[in-house]
């Protein structure tokens, strides 16, 4: 069982958004509340990250666009202090784009990830299954 300490974050992803909760309870008791929806934007005018097989669709590309964008976003978060603690969320495609991206301070921090899609479960099926 991991404990997840009071105020981590959690980002629960996948290609076309993400939610970041945060731990309102103590460790070993997990309570989740939302902090923040993020969607995809301006996915014209950036790209993804790395170099992007020819027979990818445009909305395969879209969802590593994104995945770019949230690494980019919870990176900011750490070297602004916002968080000690990260609980990373996503499905397996997703997860594989934004590791490589996160600097060394957020791998540092990340304390649990699991290769899931749970953008559209409940809050106490994510405290379950980060508990785990």
């Amino acid at each position: 069982m991991t404990l997840i300490p009071h105020n981590a974050l959690i980002v629960v992803a996948d290609g076309g958004g993400a939610k970041l909760l945060r731990n309102a309870g103590k460790p070993g008791a997990i309570s989740l509340r939302e902090e923040r929806r993020l969607e995809p934007t301006n996915l014209d005018g950036e790209g993804p990250s790395g170099s992007r097989p020819e027979d990818q669709t445009q909305s395969q590309t879209d969802e590593a666009t994104f995945a770019k964008q949230l690494s980019l976003f919870i990176n900011k978060m750490k070297l602004d202090g916002e968080f000690d603690s990260l609980v990373l969320i996503a499905d397996p495609q997703t997860l594989g784009q934004i590791r490589p991206i996160l600097h060394k301070t957020v791998e540092a921090a990340l304390i649990r990830s699991l290769a899931k899609d749970f953008t559209n479960s409940s809050f106490d099926d994510i405290a379950a299954a980060i508990a785990a």
